[in-house]
Formats: C-alpha cells, structure tokens, sequence
C-alpha cells in the first residue's frame, strides 16, 4: 500500500500537480517532451534536471512510473494511489 503522507506531499507542490495533469491528459512522454509541454503550455521557467527532481518526488509516492520505449524512457501517470486516499472522509 502506499504512504499517505508522501502522496499528500507530492501533491503539494503546483509544478508537480502540472506534471500529472500533463500525464492524464497524454501518457507515455519522454523527460524532453514533458519538459516542453510545461514549457510552452505553462509558461513555467524550469529545467530538464528541475522537472526530474519533481518526477523523483512523483515516483516515490507512486503517482509516475517509467518504462523504457526504444532508447527513450517514457513516463506514466499511475492513479491507482489516489483511488483510495480520502475513504473514510468521502463516502
């Protein structure tokens, strides 16, 4: 099961919420496309290094995995640690 506290945290930071946002709506992007995405689509002023630093808070808390696809890892939006995060607060 996962931690609670450290998908709470992950989820606090904005850029973060961003990068999830980009992954549900089109999975499986490289570091670069996800990177311009945000980019162009967020006007956010961030790096390659700055967006892998997010993704290693993201993994850990198990909301991105990555696979690789050819010579490119590609990473995915994993929900299934927020399906059960608010049981007993939502019914």
């Amino acid at each position: 099961m996962w931690d609670k506290d450290t998908i709470f945290k992950a989820l606090s930071d904005s850029t973060r919420r961003l990068i999830l946002d980009e992954l549900s709506e089109r999975n499986e992007q490289s570091l670069y496309e996800l990177t311009a995405r945000l980019i162009m689509k967020h006007n956010l002023t961030i790096s390659r290094q700055g967006i892998a630093k997010h993704l290693s808070i993201l993994e850990d808390a198990g909301l991105v995995t990555s696979r690789r696809k050819g010579k490119y890892r590609v990473l995915l939006f994993n929900n299934e640690p927020l399906k059960g995060l608010l049981d007993g607060w939502i019914d």
